[in-house]
């Protein structure tokens, strides 16, 4: 049995809360399982090509409190499993579940192997893995493969002892040299100055001290060590902990931050080559388990990470902020937006925006509740190729909340008005971060008792999307941009869907290429010649074999 149980460096008295987070008691040193975990591989019991319907992004602390706590699990999300059956989900990936030091967005991980305390159990894990296959609902998790938390036990070891065997499981270097720079910081820290005690501002951070044999390398900061994958030991342990999960019946990963496994130099460290043959070779374990689906974080070249060679599918950076800018009538981004389509493998991921602030704002926000515009946007890629990604609230219009960094992103979900009791979000506590102010109108109950709300228009793109295989697996084809109107057809085998999005504010029409029957916004008739696109619409038509 290959556990340990690590030495832990001290909190010190006085520390910042945020510091406390990132220290433990030497007393509460953890076991952490590092045994090899033997592949179980069994056929999935979802619908073929349910990771081409529409995915919901959920943040669970954020979803539905089951116990009173003021914060969201795993049994509160189980819970909800039926309302986004009916919204017509396929897909669901969970931000981080594993637990974590942060105790909030879950990427400054403990234990790839256990569930963060406050989500709940490995057994509330499986019931919400059965319960969601009941319903055709696959489920993907972030697995963060480039790093661990300051109090990985491993990391807490190889600062205690320079002589550990787990030293070598981490990036260390006493004279980095320089020009270093990820994002305006020198991503190099020194253990011995006692980083634990960082407060959160970089200008209090501790000077490097060139010649230290503790400095070691964090791409996100001084509270998440960079792993050593050049180290074969840290690779299969990485191997062993997906296939942990994979064995109890997940659907797959969102692989975090994959650009960043490998770095060569100052100069040399994002996307290197070394990190593209890595991340292949996870996909291609996930993979070995059938029906499986991975996608993958790559901000600067999204499009080579969606290739098959590389993870098989990533999401669409930047497409993301044409859309919004098209929604709002910007002609340039509406041709931008064609033109990505047209060079955007099938397999990529897109959205509006996810969790992390440099992707914008509530989509609420971004378009200051414009509803007739959010529309816009939903369709701009709810119709289009790859695997749409709905983030949380999105669907009701859900505001963003004041706070810092990506806080304003993460407000408890809008069950209710009030979103306190039975049917709200919590029945108990405060909540951990307030309440979005939207609420009285944009909550998921009066949404969905609202024939036209933002709910049930996100309901009926992904039904239609779901009914017609050229809207889920077609080719992207005959793209055409007239100013604010952008036309296109999706092709599957002989069926084809014509789908036309006026982005402005007077009335225009579209040259049908084929006889017509309108899909949306309602079922109609024949129709032949030109179709009316009135101010900011969507019209999608199913064309007549010829």
């Amino acid at each position: 049995m290959a556990t340990m149980n690590a030495r832990l460096l001290p909190c010190l008295p006085g520390l910042s809360a945020l510091a406390v987070s990132l220290c433990l008691p030497a007393q509460a040193a953890p076991d952490v399982d590092t045994r090899p975990v033997p592949a179980i591989p069994r056929a999935s019991r979802l619908p073929s090509n349910w990771q081409h319907g529409v995915f919901l992004e959920v943040f669970v602390r954020a979803y539905q409190d089951s116990n009173g706590d003021g914060i969201g699990d795993l049994r509160g999300l189980t819970r909800r499993l039926d309302y986004l059956k009916k919204l017509g989900i396929s897909g669901l990936w969970l931000m981080p579940i594993t637990a974590s030091s942060d105790h909030d967005h879950g990427y400054a991980t403990t234990d790839f192997r256990s569930v963060e305390p406050d989500y709940g159990t490995l057994a509330d894990v499986d019931e919400l893995l059965r319960q969601a296959h009941k319903r055709g609902i696959g489920i993907v998790m972030d697995y963060v493969i480039n790093h661990a938390s300051w109090t990985f036990p491993p990391f807490q070891q190889a600062v205690a002892d320079r002589d550990s065997p787990w030293r070598s499981w981490f990036v260390w270097n006493p004279d980095p040299g320089p020009d270093w720079d990820i994002w305006g910081k020198v991503p190099w820290y020194d253990a011995a100055t006692q980083p634990w005690t960082w407060t959160g501002a970089w200008k209090d951070m501790p000077a490097l001290q060139p010649g230290s044999p503790d400095i070691y390398f964090g791409t996100f900061g001084p509270h998440m060590p960079d792993f050593n994958m050049r180290n074969p030991a840290v690779v299969q342990y990485h191997e062993d902990s997906l296939r942990f999960w994979l064995n109890r019946g997940l659907d797959g990963f969102r692989l975090d931050a994959v650009p960043h496994l490998i770095e060569n130099s100052a100069k040399d460290w994002n996307d290197q080559p070394e990190s593209r043959a890595l991340t292949k070779h996870f996909q291609d374990l996930i993979k070995s388990y059938p029906g499986r689906y991975v996608v993958c974080e790559a901000t600067a070249e999204p499009i080579a990470y969606g290739d098959p060679a590389v993870c098989g599918g990533a999401f669409a950076f930047k497409l993301n902020e044409e859309m919004i800018k098209a929604a709002k009538g910007d002609t340039a981004a509406v041709q931008a937006v064609a033109d990505y389509y047209r060079s955007m493998s099938p397999t990529m991921a897109t959205f509006l925006h996810n969790h992390d602030i440099f992707t914008g704002q509530r989509v609420w926000d971004q378009l200051r509740g414009d509803e007739a515009r959010y529309r816009l946007a939903a369709a701009s890629y709810l119709l289009l190729p790859g695997t749409p990604f709905v983030y949380y609230g999105e669907e009701i219009g859900l505001a963003g909340v004041d706070g810092e960094g990506d806080e304003p992103l993460r407000a408890p979900m809008s069950w209710t008005a009030a979103n306190r009791g039975p049917e709200g979000f919590t029945a108990g506590a405060e909540p951990f971060r307030p309440f979005s102010l939207n609420r009285s109108r944009h909550n998921a109950e009066a949404q969905q008792r609202d024939a036209g709300s933002l709910f049930n228009f996100y309901r009926a793109l992904i039904a239609l999307r779901r009914a017609e295989p050229a809207l889920t697996l077609g080719r992207y084809e005959s793209d055409r941009v007239d100013g604010t109107v952008w036309s296109f057809q999706r092709v599957h085998g002989r069926q084809r869907v014509f789908v036309a999005i006026n982005y402005g504010d007077t009335a225009a029409s579209v040259a049908l290429p084929a006889a017509a029957r309108r899909l949306h916004p309602a079922r109609g008739g024949m129709v032949r010649g030109r179709a009316t696109l009135p101010p900011l619409s969507v019209r999608v038509y199913r064309l007549e074999a010829s």
